[in-house]
């Protein structure tokens, strides 16, 4: 009996110990999903001067990874078929890795590759990390979703703020500064590890449910022909396209401002804190409304209310990036819950966020270069924030029809 009981309590402590792994495994690839592309932002002076850049050239460094999210969140699910969700998870890690260390190479076309590189992990991070999630944790989707945007925004948020006095050490200098990520890239690959035991294809459960519940369905590519996809689409773009905008430049304004650089690193990282937060205040709700036009509206008008006050009253810059992150998260978690609440089953979900990444991203993708070139033009950053702003607003005046109570036709 005495055997059998300290069993009972070894195979337990086990459970628990695996469960802590999964979790911790999930929160740090969660970690480097956004951090080693945002936290090239404060520190784009010294990279303009280490290589003669233009303001659309820097830019790109934005630009890339949005391109790549565009081109290689298609793939993802297939590369996962193909060779399990564990794996191709381990594959976007060692992606990010290489990119971080391609980085340290002095030049400026390797800085492009290395940052397309990184943009293909994290792509492919995005895209599976959610299924996992949903395979996994199928009773706490909603938490977990929570808890690893949380990571994503302390992470990058943490590191955007530290990015700027590493830079300032002269042993390590920019490039130096940015390959400390590493540290955490490293330690997320050797805590992946163990899951490569495990070879899961995604797809299988989604196929059969597809099967139940759409046996007739036409091809995914019908859902590119209903109004309300594109509502839906547009929403997540345009979002994106603000908030990439303000990711890419925002510590170029504040210190145009009159802030120092340190600082707007610090208020870069409480942009990405605060995008983070609206995840725990609205997905337990969302679901209780009526519909969503209410919170769609007043979280973009927020947005571009705040994105307007950097111009025209910097002396509150903390104020206005908190309200710009939290718009920014909020409109982000409304595109995804209308992913979900818009579609009548898993072909119709998986269909629309494919189509909501691909295009989307690629309309982001414009923003950072088109924020550069107004500068350049311009001379100073109202043309970019007056751009940000009105897409904020566009971004109201879709959420107003895909903020309502209807789902996609059967296809």
């Amino acid at each position: 009996m005495g055997s059998i009981s300290g069993l009972g309590r070894v195979i337990p402590n086990k459970i628990v110990a695996s469960s802590f792994v999964l979790v911790a495994g999930i929160l740090f690839v969660a970690a480097n999903l956004r951090a080693p592309i945002t936290s090239i932002a404060p520190i784009l002076e010294h990279i303009i001067h280490t290589f003669t850049l233009s303001n659309t050239q820097a830019g790109m460094l934005t630009t890339l990874p949005l391109i790549a999210f565009a081109i290689a969140s298609p793939m993802a699910a297939a590369l996962a078929r193909k060779i399990g969700i564990e794996s191709a998870i381990f594959i976007a890690l060692l992606c990010i890795a290489a990119g971080i260390g391609l980085r340290l190479i002095d030049s400026v076309w390797m800085l492009y590759i290395a940052t397309a590189v990184i943009g293909v992990g994290i792509a492919i991070g995005n895209v599976l990390l959610p299924s996992l999630i949903k395979r996994d944790f199928a009773a706490r989707v909603a938490m977990m979703t929570s808890c690893y945007v949380l990571a994503m925004g302390i992470f990058s948020g943490g590191f955007s703020g530290l990015v700027t006095p590493l830079a300032n050490i002269e042993a390590l200098h920019w490039q130096g500064a940015l390959g400390v990520f590493s540290i955490v890239t490293i330690f997320s690959i050797v805590l992946w590890l163990p899951r490569l035991t495990t070879r899961t294809m995604p797809d299988a459960g989604v196929a059969e449910t597809n099967e139940r519940v759409a046996p007739h369905s036409a091809k995914p590519s019908k859902v590119w022909h209903f109004s309300l996809a594109w509502q839906v689409t547009i929403f997540l773009g345009l979002n994106s396209f603000m908030t990439y905008v303000l990711i890419g430049w925002l510590p170029n304004i504040l210190v145009d401002a009159g802030y120092s650089q340190v600082y707007a690193g610090v208020l870069h990282g409480w942009l990405q804190f605060a995008s983070a937060v609206p995840g725990f205040v609205l997905i337990p709700i969302l679901a209780r409304l009526k519909d969503q036009r209410i919170p769609a509206v007043f979280i973009s008008i927020l947005g571009a209310v705040s994105i307007l006050g950097l111009l025209y009253a910097p002396t509150f810059a903390f104020l206005w990036t908190v309200l710009v992150g939290f718009s920014s998260g909020g409109c982000f978690i409304l595109g995804l819950s209308f992913i979900s609440f818009r579609s009548q089953n898993a072909l119709q979900a998986a269909s629309l966020s494919g189509m909501a990444q691909s295009f989307g991203y690629s309309l982001a993708a414009l923003g950072p270069m088109l924020a550069g070139y107004f500068y350049s033009s311009i001379g100073d950053w109202s043309g970019s924030l007056w751009m940000s702003a009105l897409a904020s607003v566009c971004c109201a005046l879709v959420g107003l029809g895909c903020g309502r109570n209807r789902v996609l036709p059967h296809f």
